[in-house]
């Protein structure tokens, strides 16, 4: 089987999170699935940018790129974020190779605009080609990917990772693509976890405005990773993912699926 996780906030931020994800992540490759990991690492990012005295802003979700920002995002999320995630899965007993979409010429990006915004250097993907995935795979690694990607003018793009993982599941055909998220799953006007979310009832709670930030790239990407093939799609909480290698097997108390409408 195929399956695509994308980790992303708290998970990578708190040490015994990221342990806990890494050993999930290692077990479903030992029991022979393939799997590929997607982050992000928009708090490690941000925390950066203060440091050097750079302010965030965020449109829709997605942060606004400038030139400066976007060479932090390579060295953050390219380096230190990676070889972090790499490490941990490593340590958990299964070899990991950490790269970005830039590489390989494995993902292209285009610019990016929202609402007649131009957000700078925010790339959305517009190819995939997943032949250095599979050929970890082929070697028993686990490929560990950072949200970046080359533009067709040489230029790096900064890619919300949501949408990066949407595009590398559809590529590589995965049979499931699971979102490791430091919330419990898409709320509610209550405040309640819905545990099956249809997209169509996603849409109409976005324009009701009960969903909104970062949730909007989120449920995006699950609506295009279902929309291009993709089995399953699922939003877990990072402090359950001893879940996850039981997605198939059993089912779930916690997190959120998105369904096709």
């Amino acid at each position: 089987m195929i399956i695509v996780v994308k980790i992303g906030g708290a998970a990578l931020e708190d040490a015994a999170t990221l342990r806990k994800c890494a050993r999930a992540i290692a077990e479903l490759a030992q029991d022979g699935h393939r799997v590929a990991v997607v982050h992000g690492g928009g708090s490690a990012l941000t925390r950066v940018l203060k440091q050097l005295g750079k302010q965030s802003e965020f449109v829709s979700g997605l942060r606004v790129t400038d030139a400066e920002t976007r060479d932090v995002a390579l060295m953050v999320l390219g380096g230190m974020v990676n070889k972090k995630l790499v490490a941990a899965i490593q340590a958990a007993g299964m070899p990991a190779v950490g790269f970005c979409g830039g590489d390989g010429m494995s993902f292209r990006a285009r610019r990016k605009h929202i609402r007649g915004n131009d957000l700078g250097f925010v790339g959305e993907i517009c190819f995939a080609e997943p032949c250095w995935i599979e050929a970890l795979w082929h070697q028993g690694g686990i490929p560990v990917l950072a949200s970046l990607a080359l533009g067709a003018d040489g230029e790096y793009y900064n890619v919300n990772a949501d949408e990066m993982a949407a595009a590398c599941a559809a590529a590589c055909h995965a049979n499931a693509l699971i979102f490791l998220t430091d919330v419990p799953g898409v709320k509610d006007a209550e405040g309640a976890v819905i545990p099956w979310l249809s997209t169509k009832q996603a849409q109409d709670m976005v324009e009701g405005s009960i969903i909104s930030g970062g949730m909007l790239p989120k449920l995006e990407a699950c609506k295009q990773a279902l929309k291009q093939g993709v089995g399953r799609v699922r939003i877990l909480p990072a402090a359950e993912a001893e879940a996850l290698p039981q997605f198939y097997l059993t089912k779930l108390n916690c997190g959120t699926e998105v369904t096709c409408a």
